[in-house]
C-alpha cells in the first residue's frame, strides 16, 4: 500500500465529467458554513492516487468523502455514506438528511446508484465545466485554468 497522503482538510472527490456532480459540488460551496472541504476530481492526478492507495475504490463510480485522520488511516465513505456525510458537513437544516442514517445502507445505496445511473441526464447541458471563485480556487487540488496544479499543491507523504 502506498504512503498515506498529510490531506489539508477533508477531500470530496467527485465525477469531473458529470454536470449533476458539478452543479452538486457547486451547491455544497453555496451552502456550506465551515469552508474546510477539498475537491478533486475522481479523474485527476489527486483522485486516482487516493484511489490507488485503496483497492475497494478501484471500480467505485461514486462520490468518495476523503476524511483525514492525523496519525491513523484515513476514512474514506463512498456512495450515500458520503452523501450523508456531505449532508453533515453543510449543517443547519441539511443535516436532517443524516437522518437516512436510519435505513439499512443497502437501502440508501440502492437509492444511490439509482441517482447515479442517471446522473448525466439530471442537468439540462450535460456536463458542465466547474469554474470556483477566486476564493475557491485554493481548495480544488486538481490542476486546471486558474486551479493550482497537482505540483503546487502536494500534501507530504507520511
Amino acid at each position: 500500500m502506498r504512503p498515506q497522503l498529510e490531506l489539508p482538510g477533508p477531500l470530496l472527490l467527485y465525477d469531473g465529467t458529470c454536470g449533476f456532480c458539478a452543479a452538486s459540488v457547486r451547491f455544497i460551496l453555496r451552502h456550506e458554513r465551515q469552508h474546510s472541504v477539498f475537491f478533486a476530481s475522481l479523474q485527476g492526478a489527486l483522485g486516482s492516487e487516493v484511489r490507488s492507495r485503496h483497492p475497494e475504490l478501484h471500480e467505485v463510480d461514486s462520490m468518495v468523502w476523503v476524511e483525514p485522520s492525523g496519525a491513523g488511516p484515513e476514512q474514506v465513505l463512498v456512495r450515500s455514506a458520503a452523501a450523508l456525510r456531505v449532508a453533515n458537513y453543510l449543517g443547519g437544516s441539511w443535516r436532517l438528511a443524516t437522518l437516512g442514517r436510519l435505513l439499512p445502507a443497502s437501502v440508501r445505496d440502492r437509492v444511490y446508484d439509482w441517482i447515479a445511473r442517471h446522473r448525466h441526464g439530471l442537468t439540462r447541458t450535460g456536463a458542465w465545466c466547474l469554474v470556483p471563485s477566486r476564493e475557491q480556487q485554493s481548495r480544488f487540488l486538481d490542476g486546471g485554468p486558474g486551479r493550482r496544479s497537482p505540483d503546487e499543491h502536494r500534501p507530504a507523504l507520511l
